[in-house]
């Protein structure tokens, strides 16, 4: 192939689609050029298809910007080991790709510390619980732990035909994933403990991998291999964040994002059906469609929902400068945590936080307004606060 036709290939959007280049260049021999990129663009992914070959990818398309590895680094509150405005968003949006019934509502009943009064307040129960599993430290990512996770979170809240068997880590039978066609068909049942033992050795490796790649490359792999009957989306989220979370990335746990999933649901399903296609022109399973879906669907659309670092930064020196009272702290620390970047009122403050006098929360918000941590907006005779999303340095 000539050097100029492999270049324009390289560089045409469609590169991650091989029966949109077949129709664009009926002239290319699609094995000529999946043999120059396997020579020098495939970068291998240590993980095994269903054939026992490894996934591959191209970094030289799925590029992330370093604003959102920045953010998603930026620390939060270390008092707090998730966002409760995070948590309530990724619940309600992970069950709605779901598409489980459920109320938003009965989700912050529960995140509020109510007992579930039915089945649909059990499965809201367990995803707490399952976030509060993937928060704690202690608990590595191994088989066990993740065993530990599935049945935490999704399996003991399934129909008992749905459950693993007593001791068994994952499904027993053959699993079908169906659409308008047949559209995947799992593991074999019999490879699912070999299979998902690469993947843990694969999760705790240093291999190089940029850390926001290889937790969608995670992500991909569970719901390829359908370790479960039921709620292999749901565990194939929850793992992401999970990596991110083992990693350092302090605000993944602050970040829903499961809402940018749902709100990009089509392209999501997509990007798995690309890849799926995508292996049976070439034979190799590359996951590059699913990397650049995560990468413009959620990582380069995050900034949207975290303080910027400067914000951050400026918190903590006006901390250290000792201009910030110990109670102002914990008040910014909830606001962090509770509402992100939506917007409150000084009296919704008061009822949430439950423990702070009223002239305490004025004080507060005027003296972070001030300082530009803060921004008003007003409606009418009401006003409303939110976290500066872009600093500017006042007062």
């Amino acid at each position: 192939m000539e050097a100029a036709l492999y270049a324009k290939i390289l560089s045409d959007k469609s590169i991650t689609d091989l029966k949109k280049l077949k129709n664009k260049y009926p002239d290319v021999d699609i094995q000529e050029l999946l043999e120059l990129l396997k020579s020098g663009v495939y970068k291998a992914v240590p993980i095994p298809d269903f054939a026992g070959k490894n996934l591959v990818y191209m970094d030289n398309v799925a590029q992330v910007r370093m604003n959102s590895v920045k953010l998603l680094l930026t620390p939060q509150n270390a008092n707090v080991a998730f966002g409760l405005k995070a948590m309530e968003d990724e619940i309600v949006s992970t069950l709605t790709i779901e598409n489980i019934d459920f109320s938003r509502d009965s989700v912050r009943k529960i995140l509020r510390g109510y007992a579930p009064a039915d089945e649909s307040e059990q499965r809201i129960y367990g995803l707490k619980k399952g976030l509060d599993f993937i928060s704690d430290p202690v608990n590595e990512i191994t088989e066990e732990t993740i065993y530990d996770l599935y049945n935490t979170a999704i399996g003991e809240f399934l129909p008992e035909e749905d459950r693993l068997r007593p001791g068994a880590f994952y499904r027993h039978d053959s699993v079908f994933i169906v659409g308008q066609a047949l559209e995947h068909t799992g593991l074999p049942h019999g490879k699912l403990s070999e299979y998902m033992s690469k993947l843990t050795a694969f999760i705790n490796s240093d291999d190089g991998m940029n850390d926001l790649l290889k937790a969608a490359a995670i992500h991909f792999y569970i719901a390829y291999l359908h370790p479960y009957f039921d709620g292999n989306g749901r565990m194939a989220r929850l793992i992401h964040l999970w990596y991110l979370k083992r990693q350092g990335y302090s605000s993944a746990l602050f970040t829903p994002f499961s809402s940018y999933i749902e709100r990009s649901r089509k392209g999501y399903y997509n990007a798995y059906s690309l890849a799926e296609e995508n292996a049976k022109i070439s034979g190799m399973m590359d996951v590059t469609p699913f990397l650049v879906y995560f990468i413009e669907n959620v990582y380069n659309k995050i900034g949207s929902v975290l303080p910027q670092p400067d914000t951050t930064d400026a918190f903590r020196k006006a901390l250290d400068e000792g201009q910030i009272t110990e109670k102002e702290r914990d008040l910014w620390n909830f606001v962090l945590s509770a509402y992100g970047v939506g917007e409150f009122s000084t009296k919704q403050l008061e009822r949430d936080f439950g423990n702070a006098a009223y002239a305490t929360i004025r004080g507060f918000v005027l003296k972070f307004e001030k300082l530009g941590l803060l921004t008003a907006q007003k409606y009418s005779n009401k006003v409303k606060y939110s976290i500066s999303l872009h600093l500017h340095g006042r007062g």
